[in-house]
């Protein structure tokens, strides 16, 4: 009698893991293709909203990066922790700053979602692809355009060694250090002299680099 309980109970348990897993594969699939009924159902059912993968990813963060504006809309309005940080140290602003969705990185900070932290930043996130028009968002949230990475990167650096000479110019604009060194003693200088991108050598050339 106690093993045909305790087998049952096994049973259970089992059946509420596989229910579980099932939802989540479910909801990450509504988010990545932004079927905000499918998410609203999830939500409604009682859907943990804050839920994380293995890496620390949250459902925000996946919105975030695939650009479902709607996902991400749903939910900021269930007030999910707009600040979590996956394993990597990555943020939803950071995602959506990387990945260039504008609004959705407008939709994050107008929710509180920090634009600088300790680390890398999203604006250097949105520096890596040249995203001009986040970063003007950004700066004009605060962000700190000399904030240095743990290797000695600043968004000034990124742009120039990725050859953005527009995100470079606007960076150079609101006060970018043009002299900063990485741990390795790069420059943002040095880096567009590697990659022989004349125009962003020029430009920090006239803003003092040495």
């Amino acid at each position: 009698m106690l093993f045909s309980r305790t087998f049952s109970a096994l049973i259970f348990l089992l059946a509420c893991g596989w229910a579980a897993a099932g939802a989540y594969e479910d909801m990450v699939d509504a988010v990545k293709r932004d079927y905000t009924q499918t998410i609203s159902a999830l939500l409604k059912r009682g859907f943990d909203a804050n839920a994380t993968d293995q890496e620390g990813s949250t459902l925000l963060m996946l919105a975030a990066k695939e650009g479902s504006a709607g996902a991400v809309k749903q939910l900021l309005a269930v007030r999910v922790q707009v600040n979590s940080r996956n394993q990597l140290g990555e943020t939803a602003l950071m995602l959506a700053a990387l990945q260039g969705h504008l609004e959705i990185v407008r939709q994050l900070v107008i929710q509180g979602a920090e634009v600088n932290q300790p680390g890398w930043t999203p604006l250097m996130y949105a520096a890596v692809n040249g995203h001009v028009n986040i970063s003007r968002l950004l700066i004009a949230y605060g962000a700190d355009v000399n904030s240095v990475a743990e290797n000695g990167f600043t968004a000034l650096i990124m742009a120039a060694h990725e050859g953005h000479a527009a995100f470079v110019a606007l960076l150079l604009a609101h006060g970018a250090d043009v002299n900063r060194e990485t741990a390795t003693g790069l420059t943002a200088l040095a880096a567009a002299r590697a990659k022989n991108n004349k125009e962003i050598v020029e430009l920090l050339l006239r803003a003092g680099a040495r």
